[in-house]
């Protein structure tokens, strides 16, 4: 019995994959592989992260969008193997670690504050002019 948790983290450590590290509040674009009946395509989607849920392999992350004044939100596990690459298109500066209050916003009050966070991404901008 003792031998079988060594052997589920194992495995569960060859499953996880490299992502970018994103926070709540950050817009990102997720290119997801879906199924039309014999086809496979990727498809993308981009919005606003409300939610990071870490819990090793079944990480997963909430991101909204509003498509033609409708909000979609869609629930990715981070380490799916639909997923092909999740970019970081913006940063934003939230003070809370679950956006649910952005579902009752709408226009120009759902907006986020841009980042001002110092690293690397703000190191190499400044190298490079």
């Amino acid at each position: 019995m003792s031998n079988t948790v060594p052997q589920i983290a194992a495995i569960e450590q060859a499953q996880l994959r490299e992502v970018p590290p994103f926070r709540v509040g950050d817009t990102v674009r997720v290119h997801f592989r879906i199924r039309e009946g014999e086809k496979e395509r990727v498809q993308v989607f981009e919005g606003v992260v409300l939610r990071h849920h870490r819990g090793g392999l079944r990480s997963t992350f909430t991101v909204r969008k509003v498509s033609y004044g409708v909000g979609v939100e869609r629930i990715f596990p981070v380490h799916s193997p639909r997923i092909e690459k999740i970019e970081l298109a913006a940063r934003g500066h939230v003070r809370q670690a679950r956006l649910y209050y952005l579902r009752d916003l709408r226009g120009k009050k759902a907006r986020l504050r841009a980042s001002r966070r110092h690293g690397a991404e703000a190191t190499l901008r400044q190298h490079k002019s």
